[in-house]
């Protein structure tokens, strides 16, 4: 009888399952550099990690929910998430305002090349291939642009009641792990 092959765990293939902000500022540089659909890739790694936006919600983001003129999105989240407004600042609505320009007609925001909306698979695979372009020294999967933004938004001391309506967990337990781990909790526990 076969044994059947088990997935590693995420911890046996990485040491985190997070970047640091300077990372994802690599990735999405490295994803500039390569394919035909540069602007589109960049900007669903700089939204998905600035809203903390899990794939199925990156994918499924419509005009609709984006207001350029009140520099605004709005987040519909899933797995039973609270829906959010969130700001859009500088870099999020010029490159936003660049690809509305550009994609005419469909209602979503991130398109394939049929002008279909993007698949999930299709994400995964040019994470990966900024990520292995960024040479970051650890595999990485769209989830982690989620927890990026959970740890970025912890160690800017960001009370954690904000922290979970930002993400849209309806429970906080999930939210707690970005405080729990973020090194600057320590920070003025000593004053030399």
């Amino acid at each position: 009888m076969e044994r059947l092959l088990r997935k590693p765990k995420n911890k046996d293939r990485r040491s985190r399952e997070h970047l640091t902000p300077a990372e994802v500022e690599k990735v999405i540089r490295s994803a500039g550099k390569v394919g035909r659909h540069c602007l589109r890739d960049t900007t669903m790694i700089l939204i998905a990690y600035r809203h903390g936006l899990r794939i199925a919600e990156l994918i499924a983001l419509k005009w609709n929910q984006v207001d350029l003129k009140s520099a605004q999105l709005h987040v519909h989240r899933i797995k039973n998430g609270m829906d959010t407004t969130h700001p859009l600042y500088g870099p999020e609505l010029r490159a936003l305002k660049k690809l509305g320009a550009e994609l005419q007609g469909s209602p979503y925001v991130f398109t394939s090349e049929r002008g279909g909306p993007m698949v999930a698979d299709t994400f995964r695979k040019l994470l990966t291939r900024a990520g292995n372009i960024a040479e970051l020294g650890l595999p990485i999967h769209p989830h982690m642009l989620r927890h990026s933004t959970g740890f970025k938004l912890a160690n800017e001391g960001r009370d954690t009641r904000s922290i979970q309506h930002y993400l849209g967990h309806k429970c906080i337990q999930h939210t707690v792990r970005y405080t729990e781990m973020s090194p600057y909790r320590f920070k003025d526990f000593w004053r030399d």
